[in-house]
């Protein structure tokens, strides 16, 4: 639809679509709105300047957790093949019906979990864009970390504590089992933070959007498992040397030489690619 941007221009604003409906934030859904369609279009905008791209008219976007649909409007303004929304708040769903109502079938507005959702592969491009419920983020993200083949970007916009988290570079506090599944499967890019004061009701930390985009070569499902469990041995007891935390490992010596690393390391300074090898040389050893 040509005038696509015309149509979203003419909408009411957020805060005056919220008050109409009557939305206010759900700390049980861990929901924060961005009621600033200037900042909705930013994170769009520079998502896909990072991407060189122009627009999404050849993709497929998912949204999660669209809330009043600033993000839903921004992304509407790129002309999209397909857009799909994923709610359970039956509030924002109704709003969600409105927009689709105006701006014609590439809306999909699916009711449900997106933890549950079964993302389907899709032919054309497909894109993740979401202002992550805070509850939820970790465990969305390692479920699309699986299943990264699928996807051209995630667009995601966390907690600053998590996004660091997940940027954390080794010997760092912050870096741990989400740094290394993250940073083996994709490039990321920081695009920017966000103040509290921007959401509503604004909660006590800042946000930061992060670009996830997948590596030319991404590890299989099997494989990002067995890491899953690797670091999850090591990074439960991260002040243990892992000759400790993976005692029970055959052929731990061998393995670790294998991998380029000491059996005194902590697992705070194993690189994503030691993790790999290590995982690799365990896997042959065990």
């Amino acid at each position: 639809m040509s005038d696509l941007k015309e149509i979203i221009a003419s909408f009411p604003s957020l805060r005056t679509t919220v008050e109409a409906h009557n939305l206010f934030a759900n700390k049980n859904l861990g929901q924060n709105f961005l009621l600033d369609q200037n900042i909705t279009d930013k994170i769009i905008r520079s998502s896909l300047i990072k991407q060189n791209l122009e627009n999404f008219n050849k993709s497929h976007v998912f949204e999660i957790g669209p809330g009043p649909g600033g993000l839903t409007r921004a992304i509407l303004k790129t002309n999209p093949k397909k857009l799909t929304v994923i709610e359970m708040d039956k509030r924002c769903i109704s709003i969600m019906e409105e927009l689709r109502s105006k701006t014609g079938n590439v809306m999909e507005i699916i009711d449900g979990d997106a933890l549950k959702y079964d993302f389907p592969k899709q032919t054309e491009p497909t894109h993740i864009v979401s202002n992550l419920p805070y509850n939820i983020s970790v465990p969305l993200l390692i479920k699309w970390l699986y299943q990264i083949n699928n996807y051209q970007s995630l667009t995601l916009m966390f907690q600053k504590e998590v996004a660091d988290r997940i940027l954390a570079p080794t010997s760092c506090k912050s870096y741990g089992r989400i740094s290394v599944l993250s940073q083996l499967q994709c490039k990321i890019t920081k695009l920017f933070d966000l103040n509290p004061e921007c959401f509503v009701p604004a909660p006590k930390i800042w946000s930061t959007v992060l670009l996830f985009q997948p590596r030319e070569k991404t590890l299989s499902f099997e494989e990002i498992n067995k890491i899953e469990k690797l670091t999850a041995l090591t990074f439960n007891s991260r002040r243990k040397m892992i000759r400790q935390s993976l005692k029970n490992m055959l052929n731990l010596d061998s393995a670790c030489k294998a991998a380029g690393i000491e059996c005194s390391h902590r697992p705070e300074e194993i690189s994503p690619v030691q993790f790999l090898a290590l995982t690799k040389a365990l896997d042959q050893k065990n």
